[in-house]
């Protein structure tokens, strides 16, 4: 974990000056994680990260009445890309873990690093939280090492940094409604009423 922990700050420190650039394409692609109904008329994205303290309030805050109310409904396709912001170690590792716990359980697993958050932002003990929560979603150490290895991490973090430079990520979160950002092009966290506000229009 060592090799990944440094490689990764080197790497990660690069998304901190993504050069500006109109997003390229808000179509959803087979490396996006989605909830709901695939052929909802709205197409809500949101770019966060487990490492990033705004996202994990808006996840515990926000997203719970969002789900109930879009995407249990199948009124909204939700779809979560990874961003390396905050705690880059941590950003980079629990994106590649969700990936590696499947489809199935991504986001069983991002949820659970957004709640680990604090104790792992406390403890320093990235390695030893992710660990638990991969056993949790059924993985086994071996399986948890292959996951982060040197190699594994270096792709995960330009995939992650080509992704937010192609869409002009800066911050986190960042939401998309039907493509059309919401907060600017930085972005920023948005209340329930705001959203409903995005989705009431975009579903006309």
């Amino acid at each position: 974990m060592r090799s990944l922990i440094s490689r990764v700050t080197i790497v990660a420190a690069l998304a901190a000056s993504l050069a500006a650039c109109s997003p390229k394409s808000t179509a959803v692609t087979a490396e996006d994680m989605v909830l709901g109904d695939p052929n909802a008329k709205v197409t809500v994205i949101e770019y966060a990260s487990v490492a990033c303290p705004h996202c994990a309030d808006w996840n515990a805050e926000v997203f719970p009445a969002f789900k109930a109310k879009y995407i249990d409904t199948g009124k909204v396709k939700y779809v979560h890309r990874d961003a390396l912001t905050g705690e880059p170690r941590l950003a980079n590792a629990g994106a590649m873990l969700a990936r590696c716990a499947g489809k199935d359980k991504y986001f069983q697993v991002t949820e659970a690093l957004y709640r680990a958050q604090r104790n792992i932002f406390t403890s320093g003990d990235i390695r030893g939280e992710l660990l638990t929560i991969a056993q949790a979603a059924g993985m086994n150490e071996a399986q948890f090492n292959a996951c982060l290895s040197d190699e594994n991490a270096a792709k995960s973090a330009e995939r992650i940094e080509k992704m937010m430079s192609d869409n002009n990520i800066r911050g986190t979160p960042t939401f998309e409604v039907n493509g059309k950002r919401l907060g600017g092009e930085e972005g920023g966290e948005q209340t329930l009423a705001q959203l409903d506000a995005a989705i009431a229009e975009a579903s006309k």
